[in-house]
């Protein structure tokens, strides 16, 4: 039995790591299945320690187990400590969730809030999800506040709405100018994918702002476990669409990024863990914010399932990472924003170093 249990759990542990390469739209339901590999660890690390410990030459097979899998600690969770306050190019993400218009509260002061606490938080280039604009009410034209009041430049992209009235879409928000932009993606439903290229002293950056398929499932009914359970069969429809959608959209990002001039930053809500397809396949192609500068789990939503991270900050190999944040204090949206520091030598002196050569 402990044969055929170790052996077990080593094959499909071995299917499920390798499981995150292949796209949803041939196998659409393996990126539930990779849900399960933070247990398949714990599982693999047991059985070790036990065979181990019972002097069995079968602990090979957990450890092998585990050695495959290790990138996915890395990604799961960091053990860094608190790092001092760095200077650089900082970047900020956050799925503002409308600025909570529809939630009610006194005098829609979590609006009001989390309006105040993007205003005051002093990163270079701010990146916004479901942006909501309003230009006929002060306290909801957004892009004023944000933008024209704080001195910031600004790309808005209407998804949704009249620009004479309220409209929903995404924004990124500058220090620095705005020497072009474009539209990557248009879903025309509440997702899509946009870019910057900003000049930051001598040096030009790509920032993409994106916001993958979701899964179009109400947090009130996540947390309904037996409402899930009597509509499985619309769930599953739901979370195939959005693992199959998100497979489509990011070949059309990555062919986006592959022809951009400049060195590139990717921020967003990618409604994606990071034992999917989509987060494998840009972590192939560049770095993650959270596993070069990140600490603990760094989860970043802030509903029923609240151990999921799904917003990220990707970069070029060309740039360096000096800090990366998850400000789980700020609550006023369902999701946590995210922010990353960037070093501003990097390219200068790896320029520097090709002329000396």
């Amino acid at each position: 039995m402990i044969r055929f249990l170790t052996s077990f759990f080593f094959l499909v542990s071995l299917a499920l790591f390798f499981s995150v390469y292949i796209s949803p739209e041939y196998f659409p339901y393996v990126g539930l299945a990779t849900l399960t590999i933070p247990i398949l660890l714990v599982i693999n690390g047991f059985l070790f320690i036990a065979l181990v410990f019972s002097k069995r030459k079968l602990a090979l097979l957990p450890l092998i187990a585990l050695l495959i899998g290790w990138k996915y600690v890395g990604v799961t969770f960091q053990f860094r400590t608190d790092p001092e306050p760095k200077k650089g190019l900082s970047v900020l993400s956050y799925n503002v969730h409308m600025f909570s218009y529809n939630k009610e509260d006194d005098k829609n002061r979590t609006s009001k809030n989390l309006i105040q606490w993007i205003k005051e938080n002093p990163s270079d280039i701010k990146c916004f999800q479901e942006f909501y604009q309003d230009p006929t009410t002060p306290s909801r034209n957004t892009i004023k506040q944000l933008g024209k009041e704080t001195g910031y430049n600004h790309f808005y992209q209407v998804i949704q709405g009249n620009q004479r009235s309220s409209t929903f879409g995404m924004a990124i928000f500058s220090k620095y100018p705005i020497v072009n932009e474009g539209i990557v993606l248009d879903s025309r439903s509440t997702n899509g994918i946009i870019f910057a290229d900003i000049k930051v002293e001598k040096d030009t950056f790509r920032i993409y702002n994106a916001h993958l398929e979701s899964m179009n499932i109400p947090s009130a009914e996540l947390g309904d476990f037996e409402g899930i359970k009597e509509n499985y069969r619309q769930t599953l429809r739901k979370l195939k669409r959005g693992q199959v959608t998100r497979a489509t959209q990011l070949e059309i990002l990555m062919d986006h990024m592959e022809n951009s001039p400049y060195a590139n930053i990717l921020v967003g809500d990618f409604n994606d863990v990071p034992y999917s397809y989509t987060y494998f396949t840009l972590r192939n192609i560049m770095n993650n914010g959270f596993e070069k500068a990140g600490k603990g789990f760094g989860f970043t939503y802030n509903k029923v399932l609240f151990f999921l991270r799904i917003d990220n900050v990707f970069f070029d190999d060309a740039l360096e990472i000096l800090d990366f944040k998850t400000h789980s204090e700020v609550d006023y949206s369902d999701h946590y924003p995210i922010s990353a520091v960037f070093s501003l030598d990097k390219t200068i002196k790896k320029i520097k170093s090709d002329i000396e050569e």
